[in-house]
């Protein structure tokens, strides 16, 4: 098949100004919540673009993990690559994107370390496997091979026979605070419905329809 001739025609649903919550977030947690109805495929998977010290935008999926009143949580090694990025350049972007209801959610905010407490708190619920890969990944550095993996978890998994298990320093995680909100519905004929939210100085939000 020819690459250009690959298309949808978008006709499940359309969203109009009468759809329109006036407070983002809560906009946002109706689309989600329809998501996870949707028995979507890991509906928290989102694109987040940062900033390399390079000049380049870098992009990778992580999961979103938390909702709050002033922004969306995720967890990651903060020695990582991205995590490095985040603390030199904290301005990012994220991605949402549902093909099964032809929607995306795009994000612009700024990102920051949450407190430690909530950084242990998400640490301590999550699977045995997944903690002592924290420890023992040194998330983004080049390693010679899966072996060097293996024999690290291997080590850690010993030591944490004896020792409590307790969330590495380098690892936690960000929230981001976002400044914009844009809500895309697939429509036929690429006749799209898109609004974008801002960010207003006394916290309200500016709604505005864009031409697909």
């Amino acid at each position: 098949m020819n690459i250009a001739d690959i298309r949808t025609d978008y006709l499940l649903k359309t969203f109009d100004e009468k759809d329109l919550n006036q407070n983002a977030f809560v906009q946002f947690e109706i689309w989600f919540d329809e998501a996870i109805k949707a028995e979507i495929l890991e509906p928290n998977a989102m694109t987040l673009s940062s900033i390399g010290s390079n000049g380049y935008p870098a992009a990778r999926i992580v999961l979103l993990k938390g909702i709050q009143a002033n922004g969306l949580e995720f967890f990651t090694n903060y020695e990582s690559n991205k995590g490095q990025e985040l603390l030199e350049n904290n301005k990012v972007s994220l991605v949402f994107f549902w093909p099964e209801l032809q929607r995306q959610v795009r994000i612009v905010g700024n990102a920051f370390k949450i407190a430690e407490d909530r950084s242990d708190n998400y640490f301590n619920s999550r699977p045995i496997g997944s903690k002592i890969g924290a420890h023992a990944s040194p998330q983004s550095k080049v390693i010679a091979n899966r072996a060097f993996l293996e024999e690290s978890f291997k080590k850690m998994e010993a030591l944490f026979e004896e020792e409590p298990l307790l969330r590495p320093i380098h690892w936690g995680g960000f929230i981001v605070e976002p400044i914009s909100f844009e809500f895309w519905q697939g429509r036929s004929s690429r006749l799209h419905d898109r609004f974008l939210y801002q960010l207003q100085a006394n916290n309200s939000w500016k709604i505005e329809r864009l031409a697909p």
